[in-house]
């Protein structure tokens, strides 16, 4: 990603399928994580759709912001 002065925070995530089931189904709208410098972020749940499996959505990830903190995109990092 080119530099844009924005910023990247990296956060473990451990969710079952059927925790993600709730996102899906429009009960829950926002994942909420502590990120691993200690700041708890929240996003919207369709941000991390395309890595659910059949067991859910598990591993390390770097979402990438612009300087104005609007998302750019979420990539798994492991």
């Amino acid at each position: 990603m080119p530099a844009d002065n924005g910023q990247h925070i990296r956060f473990y995530l451990n969710l079952s399928y059927e925790q993600y089931l709730a996102f899906y189904q429009g009960v829950v709208k926002t994942v909420m994580v502590k990120a691993d410098d200690g700041r708890n972020i929240s996003f919207p749940a369709n941000n991390i759709q395309r890595y659910l499996t059949k067991t859910g959505i598990q591993g390390h990830f770097e979402m990438a912001l612009t300087a104005q903190n609007k998302f750019i995109a979420i990539k798994r990092l492991d």
